[in-house]
């Protein structure tokens, strides 16, 4: 089978490997379909590195895919705890956690510090024809839901997420800081969630556009304003209820700091190159901030696919660049270069 696999920093290389073996009992063996690529992908494929793992041989990237059942080992329950079919279309949740811990037992998977995930090192991911997963990861797509919206349910699942840490009152008023794909998710899940206003910022504004289409009030060029002050005259000095990065996590921090209100909350999602949280403590100290750190999701999908289902979030309209496998090096240098009008690329591995 073909697989795109990272050999250090923008090094892709596609090659022929071995088929994976019979699933095992609780797996099942997907043929993939269609993989999103992430901004975490990135980070990986950039520098060989996110937080503190660091590439040391080659890995298959890839955590955000749907593929179709190919084989089914024995017990091979869904994450509805539902026998899986040959033949199904799945979504695939990328965290695999071990059920037992501490964390696990009290409703924190996310935090499951035994667990492995798909496409982030050591672990394999999905950008080649064929993998075994975890039958429990998996979450049958419905007809209404296109191959293309089936990797964004991931990407869905950490935007509800951090709009549950958020805890987005009726008419409150939210800053959104970066406005990609989790981002405009972010921005649009925050106006479902009935917030007066929402401020969208980023530095491209087929982005910022994009915001407005999905129910931003305000949207900012962070190239042309300063965010916190843009926020601070909008709101009478007051600052937003709930201030969410979603950026790239380097500056991008204190200025999301700088737009939340005293008494205000403050949740980050994004992930910084240099794993360094840039903050500076007298302003979130006496701002009394309530700061929340985001990671991943906790069995979101069955949301996700409601929301997606009741046409509340229009998936495929984040697509803008479609790749096949064997174009994968061209795709991550595309989106790491930020061509314009990228929104979401999604690599179609075997549609």
């Amino acid at each position: 089978m073909q697989v795109a696999r990272l050999h250090g920093p923008t090094d892709i290389r596609i090659a022929a490997e071995p088929e994976p073996p019979p699933p095992a009992a609780g797996e099942v063996t997907l043929t993939i379909g269609t993989v999103g690529l992430c901004g975490s992908d990135l980070h990986m494929y950039e520098a060989g590195r996110i937080g503190y793992t660091t590439l040391s041989r080659p890995v298959v990237l890839g955590h955000e895919f749907m593929g179709v059942v190919a084989a089914l080992g024995d017990d091979a329950l869904d994450g509805n705890h539902q026998p899986l079919e040959l033949g199904q279309r799945v979504a695939v949740e990328p965290a695999v956690p071990c059920w037992r811990c501490e964390l696990c037992e009290n409703g924190h998977p996310n935090l499951c510090p035994n667990h492995y995930f798909y496409g982030l090192f050591p672990e394999d991911g999905a950008l080649r024809e064929r993998m075994n997963v975890s039958a429990r990861n998996c979450f049958p797509l419905p007809d209404a839901l296109s191959d293309e919206a089936g990797p964004l349910l991931e990407t869905l699942g950490v935007a509800i997420h951090a709009i549950d840490l958020a805890k987005i009152r009726l008419a409150s008023t939210v800053g959104v800081l970066g406005v990609g794909p989790v981002g405009l998710l972010i921005t649009r899940l925050a106006v479902l969630a009935g917030a007066s206003q929402v401020f969208a910022f980023d530095k491209f504004d087929w982005r910022l556009r994009k915001a407005r289409d999905w129910g931003a009030t305000h949207a900012f060029n962070v190239d042309e304003c300063d965010p916190a002050g843009a926020v601070m005259e909008a709101t009478g000095g007051r600052g937003v209820d709930v201030a969410i990065e979603a950026a790239w996590a380097d500056h991008s921090v204190q200025q999301a700091a700088d737009m939340a209100r005293y008494g205000g909350r403050l949740v980050l999602v994004g992930i910084p190159p240099d794993d360094k949280l840039q903050l500076q403590h007298s302003v979130a100290r006496r701002k009394g901030l309530t700061i929340m750190m985001s990671r991943r999701m906790k069995h979101t999908y069955p949301r996700a696919i409601e929301l997606a289902l009741a046409g509340k979030v229009k998936l495929e309209e984040l697509v803008s660049h479609r790749y096949d496998l064997a174009q994968t090096a061209e795709a991550y240098a595309s989106n790491l270069a930020y061509e314009r009008g990228i929104n979401k690329v999604i690599l179609r591995v075997g549609t």
